[in-house]
């Protein structure tokens, strides 16, 4: 009997050193603060990095928007310019038109005259309605 309980006591005492091993083991993976500082810097560094590609970005953008509304605003004055012209040119047109020239006057027929010919037919040729 005395086999068994040494060979038992043995085998509680090897599954806790390997239990103590693998604590230590895991406790040990995590990094050190040192080692956290280094990450977080790296982390800040990779933010900033990305926050002045999108900054640039943005000033593209808006230089791009200024130039947009540079060519709507010449584009606009453009626009007023044809239309003054236009607008000197029906004035300068009206100027020149004939004022009160003479017209011909159509006079209206009586409905006597109006009224077709009667034909050959025989058939009495239909009253104008008034």
């Amino acid at each position: 009997m005395e086999g068994l309980i040494t060979k038992t006591c043995k085998l509680v005492g090897l599954a806790g050193a390997v239990l103590a091993l693998s604590l230590m083991a895991g406790c040990s993976q995590a990094p050190d603060p040192a080692q956290r500082a280094i990450n977080a810097a790296n982390r800040a560094d990779q933010a900033a990095s990305r926050a002045e590609a999108a900054s640039q970005k943005a000033q593209q953008a808006s230089a791009s928007a200024q130039a947009a509304a540079s060519r709507v605003e010449q584009a606009a004055s453009d626009a007023k310019a044809a239309a003054d012209r236009a607008e000197a040119i029906a004035a300068k047109s009206m100027a020149s038109a004939p004022r009160g020239g003479r017209r011909a006057r159509r006079h209206r027929r009586p409905a006597a005259e109006a009224a077709p010919a009667p034909s050959d037919s025989g058939a009495p040729a239909a009253a104008p309605s008034p």
